[in-house]
């Protein structure tokens, strides 16, 4: 290894031992609270309202926006400004708006200057990456057809009628092939329809992101988890996803990974068919466990996922015991389906950027970044129903995450150009490449660094 490596290396892990700060991004506070707990959504915004210098108001770039009388009116549902408020929603508010409208109607709303430098690396500068593609976006989806977003919606319809009627099915026969079968096209049809109804909850309030609900998680924990965690920060510390499956499963390079960390792939195997019921129970728990919780947080279509075993035992005459012993047998399985898509898709591998990895800039292009925290795979984009079920048109997705998949397809000309002029990071790979990359970034303890012509 170069001098140049061995200096960059020693000194960054020196730094965040001593100072507690990520590795990629030494300017940046380490997020209270990611290492405690249950690493819930409730306790990632707890976090990220203790640095973000929001005033307990709504935090954009550097002014702070009170948006109270405001939040019912909000085109995109309250729920966003409800679950943001305190927060720095700077990477939200660009993202999540296609209309430059939005800026003068957020100047209304205007209280004062923050007192503290934002605790993101992002920038999201005019004449950028992400502020042009956007611009170039916003009119190539004018010129999209009224229908694009149809099939979008007869895939997710069609997973959940598979789901409920093969999930009956499953009761009713007697012989067990056809259980089996019907167990199975259930199984796998709930874990689509749970990749699917996401499509929906990074938009605003409409009825097919409550389908989510069917895999006993909630979909307004998986609005942070993902949409307000996830997409805006990946793979960085402040990615939930990537905190939530510590300390089992260590995807960030770190020359300190545990003993088990080898065995990341057999722990993958225990813990994912449980991931679903686990989500369930730790929202359960909450309400008894902190003060507020119930009434801050948990809501009445967390119980969504009972519908399904109640149809199962109404509409087959099974027995209660069977039709909820054969549904958490549909939820372990699906669970397992959705972890093993989830984990493998995009973001998990020894080329992909990780905290702790160098960057050619502290302060990135929040797009640039997108592009560099996301491979796309080519065997899943050519397909709309694997895109609906596979997460699909990855980076894509994550650049917009409110245009319907529908659409992604159509923007790939816009995203060429911009990148070449920009020297983006856009790269595809195969499935299987990824499947790979997973299981060898769980045992990586290397962090990338440039080489000296990078």
């Amino acid at each position: 290894m170069a001098p140049r490596e061995n200096d960059y290396l020693e000194e960054a892990h020196r730094r965040a031992v001593a100072k507690k700060t990520h590795v990629s991004f030494p300017q940046l506070k380490y997020p209270s609270l990611r290492d405690e707990g249950p690493r819930d959504p409730v306790q990632w915004l707890a976090g990220k309202a203790m640095d973000d210098g929001a005033e307990g108001l709504w935090r954009v770039r550097d002014g702070i926006y009170d948006l109270t009388d405001f939040i019912h009116r909000h085109p995109g549902g309250a729920e966003w400004l409800e679950l943001s408020k305190g927060t720095d929603i700077t990477e939200a508010f660009e993202v999540h708006h296609l209309s430059e409208s939005v800026e003068t109607l957020l100047q209304k709303f205007y209280v004062r200057e923050a007192k503290t430098p934002r605790n993101s690396p992002f920038t999201f500068k005019e004449d950028g990456f992400y502020k042009t593609l956007k611009r170039d976006v916003v009119a190539e989806l004018k010129k999209l057809p009224k229908s694009y977003n149809r099939e979008t919606d007869m895939i997710t319809d069609g997973l959940l009628v598979t789901c409920f009627v093969t999930a009956a099915l499953s009761c009713w026969f007697s012989s067990p092939w056809l259980v089996w079968a019907s167990y199975l096209v259930s199984s796998v049809s709930l874990a689509w329809l749970t990749v699917a109804s996401h499509n929906y909850i990074h938009r605003k309030t409409n009825w097919r992101m409550y389908c989510f609900n069917f895999s006993m998680w909630s979909y307004r924990d998986f609005r942070v988890s993902h949409a307000l965690s996830h997409h805006l920060f990946p793979n960085t510390l402040m990615d939930l996803e990537v905190s939530a499956f510590e300390p089992l499963v260590w995807w960030n390079p770190r020359r300190d990974k545990p003993f088990h960390a080898k065995f990341s792939f057999l722990i993958e195997l225990a813990y994912f068919p449980l991931a679903f019921l686990v989500n369930f129970a730790k929202r359960f728990v909450s309400n008894f466990t902190r003060e507020g919780f119930f009434q801050k947080h948990y809501r009445w279509h967390d119980g969504i996922g009972f519908i399904l075993p109640l149809w199962m035992y109404l509409v087959s005459g099974c027995s209660a015991y069977e039709a909820v012993v054969t549904w958490l047998w549909i939820v372990c399985t699906a669970s397992f389906v959705f972890f093993s898509i989830g984990s493998n898709a995009a973001h998990h591998h020894p080329k992909i950027f990780k905290d702790g990895d160098q960057v050619r800039d502290v302060t990135p292009d929040w797009g640039m970044h997108e592009l560099e925290a996301v491979m796309d795979r080519t065997d899943v984009n050519g397909n709309h129903f694997t895109v609906m079920t596979f997460f699909g048109h990855h980076a894509l997705h994550h650049l917009f995450p409110t245009v319907d998949h529908g659409a992604l397809e159509y923007l790939y000309p816009v995203l060429y150009k911009n990148c070449k002029k920009f020297r983006g990071n856009f790269r595809l790979t195969s499935s299987l490449d990824l499947f790979i990359g997973q299981l060898q970034q769980c045992v990586k303890t290397e962090p990338n660094v440039l080489k000296d012509d990078e």
